[in-house]
């Protein structure tokens, strides 16, 4: 752990909605207390529009986030691995915690349709960050 700060990374496939939404959440959320990392395995080149303006509605501007290609270095310093949707393509960093949510892909889906996904992306990073805020979690 960072300083005493654990660190998460979100991995799914194009980093381009899911994994973004919940590093936003986990950045809100955390506040300085966790070290936040999100990548794909296999970026897309920018946001899902959707994923920006849902988590607009929520007060979060991510429209200056990228996809980003997942490092080793990520991959080592977390304590905790999300994945969301990579299946085989998320590499395994041994010793790590995984944990692997099972969300719909926002890719191509309607505005009405992506607010569920984030709602419940919200309410899984909250439950994450405060078990791993609780002392001696």
């Amino acid at each position: 752990m960072s300083v005493n700060r654990p660190e998460v990374l979100f991995l799914c496939m194009h980093n381009a909605g899911r994994s973004q939404m919940a590093a936003a959440f986990a950045r809100e959320i955390g506040a300085g207390r966790v070290v936040v990392h999100s990548a794909g395995s296999a970026p897309g080149e920018t946001l899902n529009p959707a994923v920006v303006e849902v988590m607009r509605e929520k007060g979060i501007d991510i429209s200056g986030e990228s996809p980003r290609k997942l490092t080793e270095e990520m991959g080592r310093s977390a304590d905790i691995v999300v994945t969301m949707g990579c299946g085989d393509a998320c590499p395994v960093y041994p010793g790590k915690r995984y944990v692997d949510w099972e969300l719909t892909d926002p890719a191509g889906k309607r505005i009405d349709e992506v607010r569920p996904i984030r709602d419940d992306i919200e309410r899984r990073v909250r439950d994450l960050v405060g078990t791993l805020l609780e002392p001696n979690s």
